[in-house]
C-alpha cells in the first residue's frame, strides 16, 4: 500500500524553516461545540445520530482544504486522503482520532473558558464554583506555567479526549497542503465514532483506508508516546435466584439481588480495583448491575497489561462466585467471558521504527520524548490486531471523563508539529 506523489522542485525543508499558525485551538473551540456523546445502550452504528453531525462538519472542511475523497460513510467514519508530495515508496500513514465524547459527563452545552497565561494555583469553574481543577491533584498543571489552559465552566465535560486530536490532525493536514514544499507520502485522515464505548473501529474499513501504519493521537502529557495499553476483557454473571412470595418466603426465597451484592462485597478493597491501584496493577471492576428478585446481572471490566493477569483476576472472581453461591444451594450463576481488546505492545514491538520515529518527531517538535503504557485502550489497541500497527501519541488532554477535563493551547500546537514532523521523518528514510 506504498505510494509516491509527484517530485516536488525544492530541496527538503528544514524543522526550524517551519512555522505553524495557531488555528488549532479555533478548531477545537468550534468542535466542543457539538455534542457527540456515544451511548453504550444503543445497537446502531454510530450508537448516536449526532456524531455524524461533527462529522458532516470535518467531511466539509477537508474537501475545502481540497481532499476531494473526503467523506463520511454510512456507519459514521470520516475517511480522506492527503496525496503525497514525493516521488519516493514512502509507507502510507494514517492518523487518527474519535469523535464521540464519554457518555461517563453530560457533553450537552459545553461552555468552554480559556485561562490565558496560566501561573499556577488552582482553576474554579465559573458555573459551578465547587468544581476546581486543584494543582495538588492535578500535577501536569506545573508544567503549564505561561500556557492557555482550556476548561469547560463547570458543567459539563470539554470532550478534549478526543477533539484535541481531531482538531491537530486537522489544523495539521491544513498546514501540510498549504505547504507542499515539505515533503512526505501519502497520508490518510480517519475520524472514528464510539470508541469511548469500545466500538471505535468495529466498522472500519481497512482496504479502503489503504494504510501501512497508524498513529491515534488521543494521548495525554506532551511529549508522550504510548506503546502499550491494557489488555481488556468483560465478565457478566448471571445469577439465578429463586422467587417467592414475600409474605411466604422463609426457607424458600434465595435473593438474586442479595446474592449479586454479597459477591460485590468480596472483592479486595485494598487491591485489584481501579482506586487502589495503579502503574502497570491491573483491576477486576464492576461496572454495571441490573436485575430483579429471580435474576441479577453484575457486569465487570478486566484489565492487566498480561494474558496471565487477566487469566488471575477472571480466576478470582470465579472463585468469589463460587463461594457466595455454597451459601445458595438452589440457584445458579454462570460467568460469560468476552475478550475486547488486546496489549498492542504485542505487535508493535515487531515494528519498532513506529515508536522510534515518533519520538524523534517529538524531539523536533520541542519537546523531551517519553514512551509509556497507558492504564487503558486506543483504538490503536484493536487496529493493531487488525493488521494497522497504531501507537498512541499526545493530543494534550487532562482529567478526561469529568467536568474537570482541560487542554493546554501549546501542547495541541506540539501535537500539530509533531503530525507535520512525523510525515517528514517517514519520507526522509524512504
Amino acid at each position: 500500500m506504498r505510494s509516491g506523489g509527484p517530485a516536488v522542485n525544492s530541496s527538503p525543508i528544514r524543522s526550524s524553516q517551519i512555522d505553524f499558525s495557531h488555528s488549532v485551538i479555533e478548531r477545537f473551540l468550534r468542535y466542543v461545540a457539538i455534542d457527540t456523546q456515544s451511548d453504550p445502550a444503543s445497537s446502531t452504528c454510530p450508537s448516536t445520530a449526532k456524531q455524524k453531525t461533527l462529522g458532516a462538519l470535518l467531511v466539509q472542511e477537508l474537501r475545502d482544504l481540497g481532499l476531494s475523497d473526503a467523506h463520511l460513510d454510512e456507519h459514521g467514519y470520516v475517511y480522506a486522503t492527503i496525496p503525497a508530495t514525493t516521488d519516493k515508496n514512502v509507507p502510507v500513514i494514517c492518523f487518527c482520532a474519535h469523535m464521540d465524547t464519554s457518555p461517563d459527563c453530560s457533553g450537552e452545552g459545553v461552555k468552554p473558558q480559556i485561562v490565558k497565561n496560566y501561573q499556577g494555583g488552582d482553576i474554579v469553574l465559573p458555573a459551578d464554583p465547587t468544581q476546581v481543577i486543584r494543582a495538588t491533584e492535578h500535577p501536569a498543571l506545573a508544567q503549564q506555567i505561561g500556557h492557555d489552559i482550556v476548561t469547560t465552566d463547570g458543567v459539563t465535560l470539554l470532550g478534549a479526549d478526543n477533539k484535541a486530536g481531531i482538531a491537530e490532525i486537522m489544523d495539521a493536514a491544513a498546514f501540510l497542503i498549504a505547504n507542499p514544499q515539505i515533503r512526505h507520502g501519502t497520508l490518510k485522515v480517519l475520524f472514528t465514532p464510539d470508541e469511548e464505548i469500545g466500538r471505535g473501529v468495529d466498522k472500519v474499513d481497512l482496504a479502503k483506508l489503504g494504510a501501512d501504519f497508524a498513529y491515534t493521537m488521543d494521548g495525554e502529557t506532551a511529549g508522550n508516546i504510548e506503546d502499550e495499553t491494557f489488555s481488556a476483557d468483560s465478565a457478566v454473571v448471571t445469577i439465578t435466584g429463586v422467587s417467592a412470595h414475600p409474605g411466604f418466603a422463609k426457607g424458600k426465597m434465595e435473593h438474586a439481588i442479595k446474592i449479586a451484592a454479597a459477591i460485590v462485597e468480596r472483592l479486595p478493597r485494598d487491591a485489584c480495583s481501579p482506586e487502589t491501584t495503579e502503574g502497570r496493577e491491573g483491576f477486576l471492576h464492576p461496572v454495571g448491575i441490573t436485575g430483579a428478585l429471580e435474576q441479577t446481572t453484575l457486569s465487570f471490566i478486566v484489565r492487566d497489561f498480561t494474558e496471565a493477569g487477566l487469566q488471575q483476576k477472571e480466576a478470582l472472581l470465579q472463585r468469589i462466585v463460587d463461594e457466595v453461591m455454597r451459601d445458595y444451594p438452589r440457584s445458579t450463576a454462570t460467568i460469560e467471558i468476552k475478550q475486547q481488546y488486546r496489549n498492542m505492545k504485542q505487535v508493535l514491538d515487531r515494528h519498532p521504527e513506529l515508536v522510534e520515529n515518533a519520538r524523534e518527531a517529538i524531539r523536533r517538535a520541542g519537546l523531551t520524548p517519553v514512551t509509556t503504557a497507558i492504564r487503558g485502550g486506543t483504538d490503536g489497541s484493536r487496529l493493531s490486531f487488525m493488521g494497522l500497527p497504531c501507537p498512541n501519541i499526545f493530543a494534550g488532554e487532562h482529567a478526561f471523563h469529568s467536568r474537570l477535563e482541560w487542554v493546554s493551547r501549546q501542547d495541541m500546537e506540539a501535537a500539530v508539529r509533531t503530525i507535520v514532523h512525523l510525515a517528514m521523518i517517514f519520507e526522509e528514510q524512504a
